[in-house]
């Protein structure tokens, strides 16, 4: 009886143990039956809120966890190494391309020379927990410290926060204090300055106002006045116009006789002129009949003052005429 109840408790113990032993290596971070593959980041910059266990990504996708954290000083150049030793897990990653092989090797001095770098990234913002994360990067520069560890080790890149805040780091804040302090006080001066010219520049801007005002009001009483006498004008040059249009209308009957009788005379007058020339040409009898007169009559007034002359020297001749 008591040999089977210790069988019992035997039994009892042992499948506790076992239970115990496949929820640590399930659960826990124990990889009895899977390679690892260890490597090293170096940090010179500060890595808060790193820790051992942190894990490992490459895109998000966990390939491991930090092994160790050590703090390395290099007396002679004055320099402080923080190598990060890093646990990384090959059957969680698959690498393809490699042939001759029927198992991926993971070979980090080639992924380095392909531009792996490693990279310091805020895991929790509420916890401040940090983490590494993996990446291609071609364009960073591989930055190798090889006196800092003695495994083979991945470059390291500044991540987004960490440019900001070198960036930060680098701002000349005290001269953009100085500054900001000086531009302020020339606002100050400017605002008591600017109290005191203002309600003059108001008062002299209201009494500008008010004579613009009544300019204005001037400028329109004249601009009234002169639209009244302007519509007078108008209407009176209306008037006139109407006026003379009717009288040219009225006359207009006596105008169109008065040109045609214009024109009959002219038609009259330039027959008259055909008339006169075709008289006094050389080749018409009517000059000729007209220059034969005139030689008679020349000859005959001859003749008459041949006469006139004898009988001015012999005035007897009248009585007893001419002897043959």
């Amino acid at each position: 009886m008591a040999a089977e109840r210790q069988t019992v408790i035997g039994t009892f113990v042992f499948g506790g143990f076992v239970l115990a032993l496949a929820a640590i290596i399930l659960f826990g971070n124990f990889r009895l039956f899977s390679s690892t593959t260890r490597a090293a980041v170096v940090f010179q910059g500060s890595i808060s809120g790193l820790s051992v266990g942190a894990p490992v990504t490459f895109r998000g996708v966990r390939i491991g966890s930090v092994q160790n954290i050590m703090l390395q000083f290099d007396s002679q150049k004055s320099t402080a190494y923080i190598p990060v030793t890093l646990q990384l897990q090959p059957d969680r990653i698959r690498v393809t391309g490699q042939k001759g092989t029927s198992q991926a090797v993971l070979n980090l001095s080639a992924l380095v020379a392909q531009g792996l770098r490693a990279e310091l990234v805020t895991q929790s913002f509420v916890t401040g927990q940090s983490e590494i994360n993996l990446d291609f990067y071609p364009a960073a520069p591989a930055a190798l410290h090889p006196g800092a560890t003695d495994l083979p080790e991945i470059p390291t890149r500044l991540s987004t926060v960490q440019r900001v805040q070198e960036e930060l780091s680098q701002l000349p804040l005290r001269e953009l204090v100085e500054n900001a302090n000086t531009t302020l006080e020339s606002l100050k001066q400017l605002s008591d300055r600017l109290d005191k010219q203002l309600p003059p520049l108001v008062a002299n801007l209201q009494v500008t106002t008010q004579e613009s005002s009544r300019t204005v009001t001037t400028a329109t009483d004249a601009i009234t006045h002169l639209q009244r006498r302007l519509d007078d004008t108008l209407t009176r040059a209306t008037q006139l116009l109407a006026t003379g249009d009717r009288q040219i209308s009225e006359r207009g009957a006596d105008l169109h006789s008065m040109l045609v009788s214009s024109a009959q005379a002219a038609r009259q007058a330039s027959e008259t002129l055909s008339e006169v020339r075709s008289l006094t040409s050389s080749r018409s009898e009517t000059r000729i009949n007209l220059d034969s007169t005139l030689r008679d009559l020349a000859a005959t007034a001859s003749s008459l003052r041949g006469f006139a002359s004898d009988i001015e020297r012999n005035p007897q001749l009248l009585l007893t005429g001419r002897r043959p």
